[in-house]
């Protein structure tokens, strides 16, 4: 819990019991009849008292309401300035507004399609062309069998309540963090303790199991935000959007919830088209679909949304990273799951020392969260509301070696926005398990090498009598155990002669007898490794880092004339929407055949602009530049020379059209 905000409530707890006893003792006087001076002088310090309490009360309102960008200005007042900004400037708005709308969806307008495909112009120069990554599109549309094999017809759930009265549904963790969150905003009478409580909560939320949210829910006593009815305990609900292949309805299958499986299918082509060599890296920028609960936040959490997505494949032996020491230097915050668990706060971190520690599991997983520290910073987003969160280890799949959330400090708090996650080999081994086609890579040895390598052999005779129609995904099961699982499988069978075995292509457990497989460890010679890749894969909210952007550029500032304020957007050139704005001062032909020159120049070197010929002051032209985060603007007042002026220090410098020109 911060400190300042500690010391704040107990402060306020301190002043609230010393109004109190000061309270008790004016009621005592009064009842004892005692001197008019005495009375009215503890009535005084009551006052006084009182004043104390307020003061402390606003300085703990200021700490727990964390102003943004604005000190005057609460979360809330902040981004209803930004979001109407946005909406009114066109960046973006909701989908089919003239018929009132869907939640979740949104469409871009001009300013904000040119933000975001600058966005995904430095994604793709940042990682794709200089890391030499391999760029594939893949559909949207993909087989039910594809993500059956991947989990997520089984497993992509999130869980869900509703309105016992009404059947109206919502997403049981942002009721039980809504409630913390205006508990510690709004109730400035709660102790320290109880606060650091619904922090150590908020922190810990992703880790709560579904009886554990039912009963946080039940003792908090949170009901249906809309009509105050009771819950029900929470379920889980999948968010893929079904749909059918083909005109027969016989295809089942889903609109892609995420990128990732397009390429881990490639894997086997990707692989040859790389020389059959590792570590090598696939990405994709495209469209994934959730169907959200009960989408909110604008842009933040949405029902179609672009993802970009990288799948790097690596030896699981060898983690290292060749680039590591280009980021091993750098320091930003980074938020162990050691120090979530403790209630304590991010600290600032050097990545080299995290990973020698082992905070962080290998360097090259190390190497991609030094990458997305440099692309997010470099896009505008504020280094100090930027942290790396840890994933807990319930939170963490089963298969996965560890796993950092890049997230972003905006009005709705700490917002996830890249996933970087050692997913091991688990997706190579799933596709190859259901396939039937080998996703792996081949280590040639220089000369052959006597190895000791688990056999595993099958007795397809048997497993034939026992599951009949089921014997190939049985057999292929077995076939493609790692070691661990199956000497486990083996170790079992010799103790009780039979063990439960799970065959994720039928979707259940069976039981497998000793007759039925023979498990043994042999020594052979080999002339290859034959391994299946580990995957590093750095995945990008790209509508979440566009919002938390938007947030961290916006300001406001005094007109010249000092009684209104003006809206600024500080985007870098990098991502601004239009990089300059050309303005003849006034409306003649002479000014602006120059604008028109200057214009054909700047299409020629490639410099999105726009030319602005409205009778407007020069000012309110400025103004409303400003507003869409222009960093540039040309002012034509001569034919010979122009003023360029700069958008946030608002210097200007006088350039001859001809030097202009080059």
């Amino acid at each position: 819990m911060d400190r300042t905000e500690d010391s704040l409530r107990k402060a306020l707890a301190d002043r609230q019991a010393a109004v109190d006893a000061q309270g008790n003792a004016v009621r005592a006087l009064k009842a004892g009849k005692a001197p008019k001076p005495e009375i009215d002088a503890a009535i005084k310090a009551l006052n006084d008292l009182k004043i104390e309490k307020a003061d402390v009360e606003k300085q703990l309102q200021a700490a727990v309401s964390g102003g943004s960008g604005d000190g005057a200005l609460t979360r809330e007042a902040f981004r209803h300035t930004v979001v109407n900004t946005l909406e009114r400037r066109l960046f973006y708005i909701p989908s089919f507004k003239i018929y009132r709308g869907v939640a979740g969806l949104y469409d871009y307008g001009p300013p904000g399609c040119a933000v975001k495909s600058n966005v995904l112009a430095y994604w793709r120069q940042h990682f794709v062309h200089e890391e030499n990554m391999l760029e594939v599109d893949c559909p949207c549309v993909t087989p039910e069998i594809v993500l059956k094999a991947s989990g997520h017809v089984d497993k992509f759930t999130d869980l869900m309540v509703k309105d016992e009265k009404t059947g109206t549904c919502y997403r049981a963790d942002h009721l039980l963090k809504d409630f913390c969150n205006e508990k510690l905003q709004k109730d400035l009478s709660i102790s320290a303790e109880k606060a650091a409580e619904l922090k150590l909560i908020l922190a810990t939320l992703d880790d709560l199991s579904p009886d554990a949210l039912g009963a946080k829910i039940k003792e908090y006593g949170i009901t249906a935000p809309d009509t105050k009815n009771p819950l029900s305990d929470p379920y889980p609900f999948n968010l893929m959007f079904q749909t059918s292949i083909g005109p027969s309805g016989l295809l089942p299958g889903y609109m892609r919830p995420e990128t990732a499986q397009g390429i881990f299918v490639n894997f086997k082509d990707l692989y040859y088209y790389n020389g059959n060599k590792l570590p090598f890296a696939a990405a994709q920028i495209g469209q994934a679909f959730r169907n959200e609960i009960s989408p909110r936040q604008g842009l933040l959490r949405v029902r179609e949304f672009t993802l970009a997505e990288i799948e790097h494949f690596v030896d699981p032996e060898d983690k290292n990273h060749a680039k590591f020491s280009e980021v091993a230097d750098l320091e930003f915050l980074m938020f162990p799951r050691e120090q979530q668990m403790s209630g304590q706060s991010a600290i600032l971190t050097q990545l080299g020392e995290a990973v020698s520690k082992g905070t962080v599991n290998n360097a090259t997983l190390g190497y991609f969260i030094g990458r997305v520290y440099l692309f997010l910073t470099r896009l505008g987003i504020d280094k100090d509301r930027l942290r790396f969160r840890q994933h807990l280890a319930n939170e963490m799949a089963h298969y996965a070696a560890d796993c950092w959330d890049a997230e972003i400090e905006c009005s709705y708090g700490w917002i996830e926005c890249v996933g970087i996650a050692d997913r091991s080999a688990y997706d190579l081994k799933a596709h190859t398990e259901k396939s039937g086609v080998a996703l792996v890579a081949h280590e040639k040895f220089a000369e052959p090498r006597e190895v000791e390598k688990l056999v595993i052999v099958p007795n397809k005779k048997e497993l034939g009598l026992a599951f009949k129609g089921n014997q190939k995904m049985v057999v292929e099961s077995l076939e493609a155990m790692g070691e661990e699982e199956a000497l486990q499988l083996k170790a079992a069978l010799e103790s009780k002669g039979d063990a439960e075995f799970l065959v994720c292509a039928m979707g259940k457990s069976v039981i497998i007898k000793d007759n039925m497989v023979k498990i043994s460890k042999q020594k052979i010679r080999e002339n290859q490794r034959v391994f299946t890749p580990s995957v590093i894969e750095p995945s990008f909210g790209i509508g979440r880092i566009i919002y938390c952007l938007f947030e961290h550029s916006f300001y406001t500032r005094p007109s010249k004339a000092g009684d209104e304020q003006l809206n600024v957007f500080r985007f870098p050139p990098l991502v601004a929407p239009i990089k300059c704005t050309v303005f003849p001062l006034i409306q003649k032909p002479e000014y602006e055949s120059v604008a028109q020159l200057i214009s054909r120049s700047l299409t020629v070197a490639g410099v999105s602009h726009k030319i602005d010929i409205t009778g407007n002051t020069i000012g309110k032209r400025y103004a409303r530049t400003d507003e869409l985060g222009v960093p540039f603007a040309i002012t034509v007042d001569s034919q010979v020379d122009v003023t360029i002026r700069e958008r946030d220090s608002k210097d200007q410098v006088r350039v001859s059209v001809g030097e202009g020109g080059n």
